[in-house]
């Protein structure tokens, strides 16, 4: 790992302790200074690979780790997150809370506005000033039905807010509905929410991207084609130039940004590629700057001979990352509505065999949902299914069996089970390794692979698709939008959620992260949401978590000043290049 790498372990947040990675900062420029520039002419560009569409640019809508990487490139929120998993200023410059709780005021900075870029000219337009009007636009968006955010669920401490989600819009008193929303703005810089419980984490809340402000007019005009280049309207430090669907994205610097001057890299572009080996190729050749995408990490077969590499051992970075990777089992879908079946197939995965041997990233092995670093995770607590992760693996493997047997399919008799995985080579090769597990667990059994593009993916997994055309057996990661069990276990799992792909329906479940939700008492909450995870991992086995994320990236040596958020991942405006090395190594 590069010697410029620190790895940075600074919070501790409501008892909970945070991981960042950064390097050694850069001296920043001074007010009004620009940062170092390019050769005349040319631009400071970023060269990457995305390996895949985003389904949505669209802050409401966005609800992956590429939407949400691309939004959180070209908007502010009120709020955001450091490299230390701390809530932080961003539009808003301070917040304050009523003595009960239930009332949250932020004042706005007034010197951000909104810019668009004409795709005929290039030029760059100022629309105006970023107003609290424009994030109650957003939040009333978010939660209007008509939109289906799938993320809509994440705002329902506001006041009124669910109620207008669950609307019917051919309602007479919709429009009532939308107005009785508990979010106002008191003047052009003052926005104040009202909330129908105390919530503590209020501000982490306001760092997510479905309540970051909209431009009312260019999505009025332009209804779903308003994030098309020429017609988004952005106020933060990049705006899109080009969107070629499936081929190419390219990224550029807004002039007018308010600290504009501080931002060195002027273009991110990449073509979208998924094949790890193809980007590996090209990282190899000098033709991108880093295997850094939010959807992937080197190829795994790669991983030995970039350690023992002189130079890519030195490029490689392995820091840890508030994620989780799991299969899901469709709850609703036979055989999988036997909670026997599914701790069976649970079991009866080798998890460090499959870091040690395939993905060789640090990785940990994983018996929770919630991913350390996050308040209320319950890694590490062997109270939560410890049969995930015995250290005598055969034995966990006898006991995957009897339950197997106990459900009616000894040896997996008269099984015929469907993995599905969104299109990766590495998650490919996850699958291809734990299909060979299972089927070496149950003989009798027939275990079968499908892969899907990410977005067809998506829709096949919400909760209200066609049963039919569900697998039985899912891949996700969950990474944390903000550092707190509710994001996890409210966010996904509870019976009303969105995200709720297993399909898992539990009042128990639901009554006690509600009530974790309710209170603020740390213990207690901490002491709800393990109940939670037992009900979920344990108990139910709604899912199958394998192991908690790393960063595994590349970086070539010109990249400077990475700084790395676990919460937000890449705030590429704070980067930088050293473009004379970078055209050396071209030559």
């Amino acid at each position: 790992m590069k010697s410029r790498w620190i790895l940075i372990a600074l919070v501790a947040m409501a008892a909970m302790l945070f991981s960042a990675c950064t390097a050694a900062p850069a001296a920043p420029a001074a007010e009004g200074e620009a940062a170092a520039p390019a050769e005349a002419g040319e631009a400071v560009t970023l060269d990457t690979v995305f390996s895949t569409e985003p389904p949505s640019l669209d802050p409401s809508l966005g609800s992956d780790t590429q939407s949400v990487w691309a939004v959180r490139q070209m908007f502010m929120g009120l709020t955001g997150f450091n490299e230390a998993a701390e809530v932080v200023p961003s539009l808003a410059t301070e917040w304050s809370v009523s003595e009960d709780g239930l009332t949250w005021t932020y004042k706005m900075r007034d010197d951000v506005n909104w810019v668009k870029r004409d795709a005929d000219t290039g030029e760059f337009e100022d629309l105006g000033p970023v107003t609290a009007g424009d994030v109650v636009f957003a939040v009333g968006r978010t939660l209007d039905p008509v939109e289906a955010s799938p993320y809509a669920s994440m705002l329902y401490m506001i006041e009124g807010a669910e109620e207008f989600n669950a609307a019917d819009p051919a309602a007479e008193n919709f429009e009532e509905m939308r107005a009785a929303v508990g979010v106002t703005a008191l003047d052009d810089t003052t926005v104040e929410f009202k909330l129908k419980k105390p919530t503590g984490y209020f501000p982490a809340i306001t760092g997510l991207w479905i309540t970051f402000p909209q431009y009312a007019p260019a999505v009025e005009e332009h209804a779903e084609q308003w994030t098309e280049p020429g017609n988004i309207v952005t106020n933060g430090p990049y705006t899109l130039e080009t969107w070629q669907h499936g081929a190419y994205m390219r990224y550029v610097k807004n002039p007018l940004w308010f600290d504009a001057a501080n931002v060195q890299i002027e273009v991110i572009q990449g073509p979208i590629i998924e094949s790890e080996s193809t980007a590996m190729s090209m990282y190899e050749a000098n033709e991108i700057d880093m295997m850094a995408d939010p959807g992937w990490s080197p190829p795994l077969p790669d991983m030995d001979r970039i350690k023992a590499d002189a130079a890519l051992s030195e490029e490689l970075l392995i820091a840890p990352r508030t994620c989780t990777y799991y299969y899901g089992f469709v709850n609703a879908k036979p055989p999988f509505d036997n909670p026997l079946v599914r701790k069976a197939f649970a079991a009866a995965v080798d998890r460090q065999s499959l870091i040690d041997n395939l993905l060789k990233g640090e990785q940990v092995p994983a018996h929770s949902f919630v991913s350390p670093g996050n308040f209320g995770n319950a890694a590490g607590d062997m109270d939560i299914a410890p049969w995930m992760v015995m250290e005598d693996y055969a034995a966990q493997l006898d006991q995957a069996r009897a339950w197997l047997a106990e459900a009616g399919y000894p040896e997996g008799e008269g099984l015929d089970v469907l993995l599905m995985y969104n299109t990766s080579e590495a998650h490919a090769q996850v699958a291809q390794a734990v299909q060979a597990m299972w089927s070496e667990a149950f003989p009798q059994a027939t275990v079968s692979v499908e892969n899907q593009e990410w977005q067809v993916y998506l829709n096949t997994l919400l909760p209200d698709a066609p049963l039919e055309e569900k697998p039985h057996i899912y891949r996700l990661g969950w990474c944390a939008d903000f550092p707190d069990a509710a994001n996890w276990l409210i966010g996904v799992f509870r019976s009303n959620s969105d995200q709720n792909y297993a399909m898992f329906n539990s009042p128990e479940f639901d009554a006690l992260v509600d009530e974790a939700d309710s209170i603020s008492d740390p213990a207690r909450r901490e002491e709800l949401y393990k109940q939670a995870e037992q009900i979920l991992v344990d108990d139910v086995t709604a899912i199958a978590p394998l192991y908690y994320y790393t960063y595994v990236r590349l970086y070539k040596p010109w990249m400077t000043n990475i700084v790395i958020s676990p919460v937000t991942g890449d705030p590429i405006h704070e980067w930088t290049i050293d473009t004379a090395a970078k055209a050396a190594a071209r030559q």
